[in-house]
């Protein structure tokens, strides 16, 4: 999909094989694969006992790129090393899951009472912050969602979350005004995408073109106007998922629904089998990043929801992104490895 939307539409010869972004890719995953191996090596209770370490490693960082950081598309949130370009961001979000994992995981008896969701409200509020100043607000939604995500499966009491819900909604008004101008024009051309169609809403207007004209069984690979006329804007990342309607129509998009749903069924079975609440936590939380991520992208691509920039998980093109999936996964498949208890390894 990287190719037909990006790679096929360029003039032959105009690259290096560095910048192709086919070749980055497969780079980018192989050395994701690598990092997936391993982490799935590592004893996740390892991680977990670090776990103020990463935490310290995760606001250096966030704050480093921050005050360092490269501007690109309007937002402080990539560091350059040597010739890559790396989005701390997309990393912390999953090195997050380990520092909630051991705050949740400590005492589930003790979520009885409201200090341990406070703790953890306090420890994902830091980081979601420092990435909205960069700005990058979509990566700071998963934060929290996830976050909620992992509340809710470590046993947090509803009244706990429903308090916080309901001072969401009291300071809903100041968060509206403190958003960026252009992060309101999104929900704006969200709500009314026909007001300014040349303009704002340009993008979510040729998107849904795109999906419409896809049919059934698509146009054909390397065959979808939206993309090989340059009409459809940053179609190999934030709406890669219009081209591969357009060209793989009903059937194709289906195939990668049932896929992902597919990998969150497994991710979900890994909760449940773990031996403990940190690796229930774990796999819970990875499957709650990875559906609230999918569902936002999807949604957004549909203008069911406001766009907010995130890639589709393992189709879209980022190096970032996916090398801290496969990190993710990687941490699932270590739960998973020990999901038997001590005793039933010796007898």
């Amino acid at each position: 999909m990287i190719y037909s939307s990006y790679e096929a539409a360029l003039p032959p010869g105009e690259q290096t094989l560095w910048e192709n972004t086919v070749f980055r890719q497969a780079v980018f995953a192989a050395v994701g694969m690598v990092f997936y191996v391993g982490v799935a090596a590592l004893d996740y209770h390892l991680l977990v006992s670090l776990r103020r370490w990463i935490y310290a490693f995760v606001l250096g960082i966030l704050c480093l790129t921050l005050g360092m950081g490269h501007i690109s598309f309007g937002a402080r949130s990539w560091v350059n090393v040597q010739a890559f370009q790396a989005q701390p961001a997309e990393l912390c979000k999953v090195l997050a899951i380990i520092v909630l994992a051991g705050q949740l995981g400590d005492d589930s008896e003790g979520l009885e009472s409201p200090v341990p969701f406070l703790l953890s409200a306090l420890s994902v509020i830091v980081p979601t912050f420092l990435i909205y100043l960069q700005p990058d607000f979509g990566t700071a939604l998963i934060l929290l969602v996830t976050w909620l995500g992992m509340c809710f499966l470590g046993g947090v009491r509803w009244r706990h979350m429903l308090l916080l819900g309901f001072v969401g909604v009291i300071l809903a008004p100041l968060i509206w005004f403190r958003l960026e101008g252009y992060m309101r024009d999104r929900v704006v051309s969200f709500l009314f995408p026909t007001q300014d169609p040349s303009g704002a809403s340009y993008n979510i207007t040729q998107a849904l073109i795109s999906i419409g004209s896809g049919g059934w069984w698509g146009k054909g690979l390397m065959q979808g106007t939206q993309s090989q006329l340059y009409f459809l804007r940053v179609r190999h990342t934030d709406f890669v998922f219009s081209v591969l309607a357009e060209e793989l129509g009903f059937a194709g998009s289906m195939l990668v629904l049932g896929l992902f749903v597919f990998l969150i069924l497994r991710l979900l079975r890994i909760a449940v089998l773990a031996r403990d609440s940190y690796g229930k936590l774990i796999a819970g939380g990875v499957a709650t990043m990875l559906l609230i991520q999918s569902f936002i992208h999807l949604g957004m691509n549909a203008n069911m929801l406001p766009v907010t920039g995130l890639p589709l998980p393992l189709v879209s093109y980022g190096g970032s992104s996916l090398l801290s999936t496969l990190l993710a996964l990687g941490l699932a498949q270590s739960v998973v490895m020990r999901h038997k208890s001590a005793q039933s390894v010796l007898f």
